[in-house]
């Protein structure tokens, strides 16, 4: 109904001309979505290269929700005005969008350009909003074209509204009220059942409210609140916050699954389910960075409609054998899972609506976090008669075991057994986590000991082995090399090209020396800079020119290129070689294969100098 409503507006207060939209004052609010043309370009372009309005390759769009993931993607719509000056403010309702440039042509000429996105810092927005908005006014006779183009590895959810100010603020302060009591709702919750956690000891409460306060982020993220006030500056956070929350969410669920099924007592199998589901959820939080954000959001969205239904049927299977907690935790679900799946096929764009694909996961959320707690609540209160029936039974036992002695030790028997089940078994979890504790210290220690940029060791990775080496050359008279490396006129692409090319450029160099090195005791390191060492232990002087040639004659061959243009790359190398006798001597290598390193630029560059005691020797340059 409020849909043809809209529709009958649009033809009574818009005429549509062509491509260009009249438009007047008695219209406040108008989804675009019916009138904005879209082109599909090939690959990055300019505004001006694009082909005429008139062409075939604009298309109009058929709805706001596209496939996962869009680049190059552009939109088009023109309006006008017969009237007065008319204030109005352009939005695009999703947040999450990555980049989206906004080009505002007046009668053909360009008079703005706007770049926005959760890839810019906040600031960088033309209005203080969740959602991209940009302010103009529109003047009579003037004819005002937009080109939107869109890049962003997550939803393809392209809502483009035209607003009144006033009509905004009055919709934007419901939405926003609406979002505040909801996150207020989140997190109460969430902090009430930490300190009842905290206060109590309770795994049940620890994992509902890890559960609770990870999906009250989660929904922030997606509001686009969590970027505009926790993190304004950082916008690189905003592109693996989402990916890092869903499957910490996922095994918070199962872990609270698994204590409001009671599944330990009920059924083994499921138990090993959700601990194997809640190990698979975490991995997929480590390697979430490792992945493309449209990779990782599809895999875990897929993941996550798995693990809902599995969840799901537990419910289900323990409420048909009569478990009372599991019959009202399976209501909760069901109305979580429907609405996720809703969201998940509007996300995806298989399903199109009018409304946001967040809305209907938000709604049943909320719904289910609310209840649940609910459900602890039943359950706490359950547990609590449990435990003072227990106690009764107790003082009943303590009478009966004055009366017969033998019952009393069989009973003391049975409760030492008990006792020592329940330290079996809070001893394997024990032991669980602190193995996977474990495992994630030896990822923390290795990714200390190499450079985040070029994917090799870091400077004091370097120097702890060059002392090692140095040691065993010592022990064991044997040659130690060492090779210095810098790039030739770095500064100069760094200017031209950059400071993402210089980027390239680094790594480009340090995959190309890592080729070079055969043995495993060979180590290649990013020293400072555009500077490069490497340390060949049992190598003497010949081999180490040889190996230093090799790698500089490799890299002069090298033709890198960046954004068309191709970049000629050299590098200068000193080579020092030396049987260690001292402690001090490893530095002292290091120095000589300095000094001759800037012999070799001071020389011409692109070559390669030894160094000798009294001389610094050139063995090779250029041709």
């Amino acid at each position: 109904m409020l849909r043809s409503v809209l529709w009958l507006v649009l033809l009574l207060s818009w005429q549509v001309h062509g491509q260009l939209l009249q438009v007047n004052n008695a219209v406040t609010e108008m989804a675009l979505t019916p009138f904005l043309q879209v082109y599909q370009a090939q690959k990055s372009q300019s505004w001006e290269q694009l082909p005429p309005q008139d062409s075939a390759l604009w298309r109009p769009l058929e709805r706001e929700t596209l496939a996962l993931g869009v680049h190059n993607l552009w939109l088009s719509f023109s309006l006008s005005s017969d009237q007065g000056v008319i204030n109005r403010m352009l939005e695009m309702d999703n947040p999450l969008l990555d980049e989206v440039s906004l080009y505002h042509l007046v009668d053909g000429d360009l008079v703005r350009v706007m770049h926005m996105g959760d890839k810019l810092d906040f600031a960088s927005r033309p209005m203080r909003s969740t959602s991209f908005l940009y302010p103009f006014e529109l003047a009579p006779g003037e004819v005002h074209s937009f080109y939107l183009k869109i890049d962003s590895e997550g939803s393809g959810y392209l809502p483009v509204t035209l607003w009144a100010p006033e009509r905004y603020n009055q919709v934007s302060e419901s939405t926003t009220l609406f979002q505040g009591i909801q996150l207020g709702i989140l997190l109460a919750l969430g902090l009430f059942s930490l300190f009842i956690a905290l206060a109590s000891g309770s795994f049940s409460y620890s994992y509902y409210a890890g559960y609770v306060l990870s999906m009250t982020l989660l929904v922030a993220t997606v509001q686009g609140l969590a970027f505009r006030f926790l993190w304004p500056n950082t916008p690189e956070v905003q592109q693996w916050i989402i990916p890092l929350l869903l499957p910490i969410v996922m095994a918070f669920a199962l872990m609270f699954a698994e204590k409001m099924l009671q599944l330990k007592h009920n059924n083994i199998r499921m138990l090993r389910a959700c601990r194997m589901g809640a190990a698979f959820s975490v991995l997929m939080a480590l390697l979430s960075p490792l992945v493309s954000y449209g990779v990782a959001i599809f895999s875990e969205i897929i993941a996550l409609l798995g693990i809902s239904t599995m969840l799901l049927l537990f419910a289900l299977i323990q409420a048909f054998k009569g478990q009372k907690l599991a019959r009202l935790y399976s209501l909760g679900w069901i109305v979580l899972l429907s609405s996720a799946i809703a969201s998940s096929l509007i996300y995806l764009g298989m399903v199109d609506t009018l409304i946001p694909p967040q809305t209907p996961a938000m709604l049943g959320l909320t719904f289910e976090i609310v209840y649940m707690a609910a459900v602890l609540a039943i359950r706490y209160s359950d547990e609590r008669r449990a435990k003072q029936r227990i106690q009764q039974q107790a003082l009943e036992q303590a009478q009966r075991i004055r009366l017969a002695r033998e019952e009393s030790l069989r009973q003391e028997a049975e409760s030492n057994e008990r006792l020592e089940q329940m330290v079996q078994e809070r001893t394997l979890e024990l032991e669980i986590t602190l193995r996977e504790l474990n495992e994630v210290n030896q990822k923390l220690t290795e990714q200390t000991t190499i450079d985040s940029l070029t994917g090799v060791k870091n400077r004091a990775s370097f120097d702890k082995r060059l002392t090692a080496e140095g040691r065993i050359s010592r022990r064991q008279h044997t040659p130690l090399a060492l090779l210095m490396l810098d790039i030739d006129h770095f500064k100069r692409i760094n200017d031209r090209y950059g400071h993402l090319a210089g980027d390239h450029t680094l790594k480009v160099i340090a995959a190309n020396l890592l080729q070079h090195l055969k043995r495993p005791t060979d180590m290649v390191a990013r020293y400072g800079g555009e500077e490069f060492a490497v340390i060949l232990p049992a190598t003497d002087e010949e081999g180490a020119l040889a190996v230093a040639e090799a790698i500089r004659e490799n890299i002069s061959q090298l033709q890198l290129s960046w954004n068309q243009d191709s970049i000629a790359l050299s590098v200068s190398i000193g080579v020092s070689t030396a049987i260690i006798d001292s402690d001090s001597h490893p530095l002292l290598l290091l120095e000589q294969a300095d000094k001759a390193l800037y012999r070799a630029k001071n020389l011409g560059r692109n070559r390669v100098c030894r160094y000798e005691e009294q001389t610094l020797q050139a063995v090779s340059s250029a041709p």
